[in-house]
């Protein structure tokens, strides 16, 4: 079996993070989101992985990933020149698939559970498709499923009058049969081939598509707070009798009078000054120094520099950003690389 990591998008929503590379490769725990896919499909024993780049900063995708050999698996990269849609992308992949059955896998969706069971239950089983259902509050912004009996009747791209509250998550288990369905495609409102739509074709076909339901928990990250999210999440899973939930990288300073509580990441080289309060749900990226400051709940990149008294809760910070501003009050930042905040 084969894999597919879909890299592309603009990542509006979560700019000016996105200004300076691809969604996928914002860090949460101190990890790029798309990396938590390669390993899934990995570690589920797929190590044949296409993927999909689009026009955001493609080269910084291709310089963190290389070939792949530093990851154990083996990766090609397919270019999507502008976002057509999940089903266009699918489609460059033709000759990379060949006849093998394959997961499409969504960069920017982190699934904690990992993939091995549906994999394996896929790999052995005569169906043409299968898709991983999962409940959702807000079922009109994805993707949804009008299911009764445990029979999947419909699959809707975002409905205004949702039919149910399971959501299709952002991993498909296909074989070469949807590629013809895909050429058969027309372009929605949106002007993309939607996947849903071939999903829908699939089974008006007669063809057979399965479903299976996600436990535990699932995360879209498209969204600043999605991100923050996640992080809390991983970092919870992280957590156990040995580690207590923080986790010091190599050559990291952490002085005395300074405060870490659980969880927390802190990468390499990066020196918490006394007087300093980390976390929770805080990750420190690498060569970072903070100092008379209160971080909660909050992503810190690579590189950053935060000397002042402030707190800063809920919020993105990018590489080489520097803070050097003092208030009493909380302050939530969402801010790109290389900001300054001096006065």
């Amino acid at each position: 079996m084969k894999g597919i990591i879909l890299h592309g998008g603009h990542g509006t929503r979560l700019r000016p993070l996105t200004h300076t590379g691809p969604k996928q490769l914002l860090k949460i725990a101190n990890k790029p989101m798309s990396q938590y896919v390669l390993e899934d499909l990995r570690d589920a024993g797929i190590t044949d992985i296409a993927i999909i780049i689009g026009d955001i900063y493609p080269e910084k995708v291709k310089e963190f990933y290389g070939n792949g050999k530093k990851f154990n698996v083996n990766l090609t990269y397919v270019y999507q020149n502008s976002p057509k849609g999940i089903a266009h992308g699918i489609s460059l992949c033709r000759d990379f698939i060949g006849s093998d059955k394959f997961v499409v896998y969504l960069g920017d969706n982190i699934l904690r559970t990992g993939l091995s069971s549906f994999v394996d239950a896929f790999q052995n089983s005569s169906s043409d498709a299968q898709i991983l259902l999962a409940e959702v509050e807000n079922p009109s912004q994805f993707g949804v499923v009008d299911i009764k009996d445990n029979k999947i009747l419909k699959i809707i791209e975002k409905p205004k009058n949702p039919p149910s509250n399971f959501a299709v998550i952002g991993v498909y288990f296909l074989t070469s049969k949807i590629f013809k369905i895909i050429s058969e495609l027309k372009p929605s409102w949106r002007g993309e081939l939607e996947i849903t739509e071939a999903l829908q074709l699939l089974m008006e076909k007669g063809l057979n598509v399965e479903h299976d339901y996600v436990t535990g928990w699932w995360k879209d990250t498209g969204t600043p707070k999605d991100i923050l999210h996640a992080n809390q999440l991983i970092l919870e899973s992280m957590k156990d009798n040995d580690n207590n939930g923080i986790f010091i990288g190599k050559n990291c300073t952490i002085e005395p009078g300074s405060k870490i509580i659980s969880p927390v990441i802190i990468d390499e080289n990066s020196i918490i000054k006394s007087s300093t309060v980390v976390g929770p749900n805080v990750s420190i990226g690498k060569n970072s120094h903070l100092e008379k400051c209160t971080i909660k709940n909050s992503i810190i990149m690579n590189d950053c520099i935060i000397d002042a008294s402030l707190q800063i809760v809920n919020s993105i910070i990018a590489d080489g950003t520097e803070i050097k501003k003092n208030t009493s009050n909380e302050s939530v930042y969402l801010l790109g690389e290389r900001s300054q905040i001096n006065f």
